[in-house]
């Protein structure tokens, strides 16, 4: 799959979270959504989420330390000013991802997506998806949930993004 969102609204997608307090220079620890995950360092600007919408962040400096990131935003020097960003998701505008190439989506694209199977059966709708150490999963929020492998051509036969719906060959029983 191309790059992974957790989460998405209709001009937003959702790359990232602040969390936690790194030094005292203002730099915060970032969680990435992005594969790899420091390609989330290549974006901006950031917004990130506030209860009243999202609020625009230039990008300072970033890099990855350990086996995680961290980053300084511009305007926020010190730890105490750092710490109005933490727990706060981290978006871009969806018009700044890359076109997928052909045959490969964006996790963000996917969520919502009507599912049925070849047979019409419809299983429900994309809720999310996450990651696991064989491949993606699809969770698919129905009349129960339904958790799909995220195997193109095996499970996954038919991806239409303009409908919003996605044909998958699977036992609607399991």
């Amino acid at each position: 799959m191309s790059g992974s969102a957790a989460d998405s609204t209709d001009s937003h997608v959702i790359i990232g979270r602040v969390t936690g307090l790194y030094g005292i220079k203002g730099w915060v620890k970032v969680y990435s959504h992005t594969r790899p995950i420091n390609n989330i360092l290549g974006y901006r600007p950031w917004y990130l989420q506030r209860a009243d919408g999202w609020e625009e962040h230039q990008l300072a400096e970033g890099r990855i330390q350990g086996k995680g990131l961290v980053a300084r935003l511009a305007g926020y020097d010190d730890r105490d000013q750092a710490a109005e960003l933490l727990e706060r998701d981290i978006a871009i505008k969806r018009a700044q991802l890359p076109r997928a190439e052909k045959g490969t989506y964006y996790w963000a694209e996917l969520e919502g997506l009507q599912v049925f199977t070849l047979e019409g059966v419809a299983l429900g709708v994309v809720d999310h998806l996450f990651e696991t150490g064989a491949n993606d999963v699809l969770v698919v929020q129905g009349e129960r949930e339904r958790l799909l492998p995220l195997l193109m051509d095996q499970v996954i036969k038919e991806v239409d993004l303009d409908a919003g719906l996605m044909r998958v060959d699977w036992d609607p029983e399991f």
